[in-house]
């Protein structure tokens, strides 16, 4: 078990791990609770009713966050000609293609998501074993492969995350920055739990909210009471 540091041990006392709350108390607690010289990113835990061991049952998605995520995102685009271009405008960091590859394959990653028109899913490809363990890969079901490349960066420089359930059924994902305050952070729950609850597989029984917790980066976690999230939600 790791080490905690004295400013977390003080953070942690002010949590009851038995106690579940609701859910903007959870998001203020867990705010009054970061205690790092830094903005420390506020994260959500979600445990759901599935098993992910069966495809039929894999939740993953993407939202994009009203209030975005706290950070500047830099976006590479795999497209050429007016595709490119198009990129560009809309706001993209780097467009390109063999160029981009060949400065990839020789250590070059100062990008943070990456899109690519189909028609360069090939050349995108050469270089798939690199992008994909870092989690870069352009992939069609998050919206990272298509033609319409100016939604795509736009929407990821507005706050678009994606997200999967982990093998132990559970989905982690970031709602923001401390600094955004309870009623912004509010929201980019709300927005990411209406999409978490829309994405329910039918072949799942039972409970499918089965627990929530909300933290920061650096600060104890808070166990949300999942009834009250029907008062956040459509």
């Amino acid at each position: 078990m790791p080490k905690r540091g004295k400013k977390y041990l003080e953070a942690k006392k002010k949590v009851n791990p038995e106690n579940l709350l609701g859910f903007t108390e959870a998001v203020q607690k867990a705010i009054d609770s970061s205690y790092a010289k830094f903005d420390e990113t506020f994260d959500i835990a979600v445990r759901l009713g599935v098993d992910p061991r069966h495809a039929d049952q894999m939740v993953r998605g993407t939202v994009v966050l009203p209030n975005g995520i706290g950070k500047d995102v830099r976006v590479l685009v795999f497209a050429k000609g007016e595709k490119e271009k198009e990129a560009l405008d809309a706001g993209a960091d780097y467009a390109g293609g063999d160029d981009i590859v060949e400065k990839i394959k020789e250590g070059w990653f100062d990008f943070d998501k990456a899109v690519a028109t189909p028609d360069m899913m090939g050349t995108v490809g050469k270089i798939g074993r690199i992008l994909g363990p870092r989690g870069l890969m352009p992939n069609a079901k998050t919206g990272t492969v298509t033609f319409d490349v100016g939604k795509a960066v736009q929407e990821l420089k507005a706050g678009k995350i994606d997200f999967r359930v982990e093998k132990a059924g559970i989905v982690h994902a970031p709602m923001g920055k401390v600094s955004f305050g309870v009623e912004k952070i509010v929201q980019n729950v709300t927005a990411f739990i209406e999409t978490v609850m829309r994405l329910k597989p039918s072949s799942s029984k039972g409970a499918y909210l089965k627990s929530i917790a909300v933290s920061t980066s650096m600060g104890p976690g808070f166990k949300v009471d999942t009834a009250t999230i029907k008062d956040l939600i459509k």
